[in-house]
């Protein structure tokens, strides 16, 4: 019942946010979509669930995720890092998030991963990258571990870089689209398995995966991407 105006919000958010992310509020939603804010609101509770959206009090809805206070060290480091060292350092760190997942996650949390992986089939490039970064935020987040946790914040804000955005979608266009998504399936699996060896290979080779293609757009030269 709320897929297309979900959908339509979708559609704001990546096309009409404000440079703080700050989404309308409900009333002002509900009047552009012609709907009732209790619809509203069901949206974004969903979208919050998702990982898309965040609250807070008295100041409104938000794109994405709330700041952390890795942020400014983020900032700092961007400048001294390439998407190479990122990966690289992803590849030590969430494969371990994926097998903490293994013995902690919840039914309901495995539920919201699948949905995550689902929403990926029918997306475009640019929406890809959204919903990707939802579904990994959320193993992140149900590892409960605050240490790795803000390792993983560390390099998503590093990630979140516009130039590094559009390096990672070129990337992943030269590769098929199904790739990823069978890679998230193996993954949720062994995560559904309670599985944390299995948890963790299949993270190693999700993630090496998108290593070799970034790899591929880094290396080839430059007549060639211009094609």
């Amino acid at each position: 019942m709320t897929q297309p105006l979900k959908q339509r919000v979708m559609s704001l958010i990546e096309a009409e946010l404000p440079a703080d992310g700050r989404l309308p509020t409900e009333r002002a939603l509900a009047e552009r979509f012609d709907t009732s804010r209790r619809l509203i609101r069901q949206v974004l509770d969903e979208l919050e669930i998702e990982g898309l959206v965040w609250r807070k009090q008295g100041s409104g809805t938000f794109a994405g995720h709330p700041q952390d206070p890795t942020g400014d060290l983020a900032a700092r480091i961007a400048g001294e890092s390439d998407p190479i060292q990122v990966m690289e350092a992803r590849l030590c760190i969430e494969p371990e998030l994926a097998a903490l997942c293994a013995t902690r996650m919840t039914d309901a949390e495995i539920l919201r991963l699948r949905t995550l992986a689902t929403r990926q089939v029918a997306a475009d490039a640019q929406t890809i990258e959204l919903w990707d970064g939802a579904l990994h935020r959320l193993i992140a987040q149900c590892a409960r571990n605050r240490p790795l946790l803000t390792a993983f914040s560390l390099l998503d804000r590093i990630r979140s870089n516009p130039d590094w955005v559009q390096v990672r979608a070129k990337a992943r266009s030269r590769s098929s689209i199904a790739v990823p998504q069978s890679e998230h399936e193996v993954l949720i699996a062994a995560i559904a398995a309670r599985n944390p060896a299995a948890a963790r290979q299949a993270m190693h080779d999700h993630l090496s995966a998108r290593f070799d293609a970034l790899m591929v757009e880094f290396t080839m030269p430059v007549t060639d991407v211009a094609e």
